[in-house]
């Protein structure tokens, strides 16, 4: 029987995850299948569940905080994140996974200098709390950069020259820029990006962000999300696949 993979999210007829399984599963002749579950409302997610031969799921923006509610159990490093990415069908149990921390380290880590000891990460949803949890697994300390700043939280008003000098990584969590909004990009002070910068884009289409642009131009190194996509999806398929 053909096991079926798929991705929950909203608007996600972009979706970066079918065209990499799809590719993969007829690249090594695997009886699978992979579709995009676009729902309007999370509460959708029942009938998906009692309709469908469903043996793993990629969970993607705006559900990966929500569908939390709707499992038996989450791994550790889920739970201590607090979003999920990965759903593992266990028998009749979900269990939530969080793959984006994994592809996220490891795509950063290339990147890395010995000047990186703070990081501003513009946004704070689901995929924001990923990019934390990694960052501190790193010894990289962090702060997080909102419209409607929290406690402990900068406003983007806030950001000058100091502070910009003193976080050298700087990871844009927010959806600006993204396809086929690509003229948005976060109102941060650019004119103090240095060469010692690095700045990470989540967003991978375009594979150029207005964000990203403007880093290069003042010689910041840059890097997209899709090397984090992929890593984020081969660690999805062990977590399926793993006994």
């Amino acid at each position: 029987m053909t096991k079926i993979y798929g991705l929950l999210g909203r608007d996600i007829g972009y979706s970066f995850s079918r065209g990499f399984f799809s590719e993969k599963f007829e690249k090594e002749h695997l009886d699978c299948s992979y579709q995009n579950f676009d729902l309007k409302q999370i509460e959708d997610l029942k009938d998906v569940l009692t309709s469908s031969n469903i043996s793993g799921l990629n969970v993607t923006i705006p559900y990966k905080e929500d569908v939390i509610s709707y499992l038996d159990e989450l791994d550790p490093v889920a739970k201590n994140i607090g979003a999920v990415n990965v759903i593992r069908f266990d028998n009749d149990k979900l269990i939530g996974y969080n793959s984006d921390y994994y592809g996220f380290t490891e795509s950063l880590k290339p990147l890395l200098h010995s000047n990186i000891k703070k990081a501003l990460i513009l946004g704070t949803g689901g995929a924001s709390k990923a990019i934390a949890y990694s960052l501190s697994q790193l010894d990289i300390s962090y702060t997080f950069v909102s419209r409607n700043p929290d406690f402990n939280e900068m406003s983007y008003n806030q950001l000058d020259e100091d502070i910009i000098r003193e976080f050298k990584l700087i990871v844009n969590c927010t959806p600006l820029g993204t396809h086929p909004n690509v003229d948005n990009y976060p109102n941060i002070p650019y004119e103090y990006i240095t060469k010692d910068h690095v700045l990470f884009d989540l967003i991978y289409n375009p594979s150029e962000t207005v964000f990203l642009k403007k880093g290069k131009e003042k010689g910041a190194q840059t890097a997209n999300g899709l090397q984090m996509l992929i890593f984020q999806a081969q660690k999805a398929w062990e977590i399926w696949n793993s006994l």
